[in-house]
């Protein structure tokens, strides 16, 4: 049921030139060079350690894997981490 009502929003967020991320609350990475990374329309911390952090979304978890993190700023939809990163990835 809820992939019926996703595809419908796809389809209306196409015909009204309506961004999917929003339509949808599908996460947006932004990746600043080698050192800070947003995330928008997350869904929470699933795990935070020095070298991994795994961030919940509507699709799958992301893991960010890399070194020295630290959470710069953390709302309701939106997180932007900093450190040394190495990559970033869903999981499986």
């Amino acid at each position: 049921m809820q992939n019926k009502i996703d595809k419908g929003r796809e389809i209306i967020a196409e015909k009204l030139n309506i961004s999917k991320d929003i339509a949808l609350d599908l996460p947006r990475i932004s990746v600043i060079g080698q050192e800070e990374i947003t995330i928008e329309n997350h869904k929470g911390i699933v795990l935070f350690e020095r070298n991994i952090i795994k961030v919940n979304t509507k699709l799958k978890p992301i893991s960010i894997e890399g070194d020295n993190f630290e959470i710069l700023y953390i709302g309701e939809s939106t997180i932007t981490i900093s450190g040394k990163f190495n990559s970033i990835s869903y999981e499986v």
